[in-house]
């Protein structure tokens, strides 16, 4: 049996925040399903339009995410903690995709050895070498 996909549902869809999983099965059943295609039709055409709600621009401005540098101060540990258990709730249970990227790019780069770190800042620095000064 087909899922039915919510308002909510297309509205994420366009947004890029559902999860792979339900990514895949609205792009099954937006093959299939011509009805869905005219649902989805008439969201892109109304935000075309210029016609956008609260909970629209929030979503996509992402006002609720924390920023990168918060995120880093979060993985060293130096965020207050109603703040670090906002994050860790923001990323767990509302699972927002862009913040979980940032947090795992960050992480990433912490866990780097020191040779990695001297390697990319040699590149840096060759690449744009041409642009100083004497």
């Amino acid at each position: 049996m087909a899922r039915t996909f919510t308002h909510a549902d297309l509205e994420a869809y366009l947004d890029e925040a559902l999860s792979p999983a339900e990514m895949v099965e609205f792009e099954d059943q937006l093959r299939t399903d011509p009805e869905l295609g005219r649902e989805l039709a008439a969201i892109n055409a109304r935000r075309d339009a210029g016609v956008h709600t609260l909970g629209e621009i929030w979503r996509r401005q992402r006002v609720s995410c924390p920023t990168r540098e918060q995120l880093g101060s979060f993985l060293l540990g130096a965020l207050a903690p109603e703040h670090a258990d906002y994050i860790t709730f923001h990323i767990t249970k509302a699972g927002c995709r862009f913040c979980l990227a940032n947090h795992d790019d960050l992480k990433a780069q912490q866990e780097e050895g020191n040779e990695t770190v001297a390697t990319r800042r040699k590149k840096y620095f060759q690449s744009s070498a041409g642009y100083l000064r004497k």
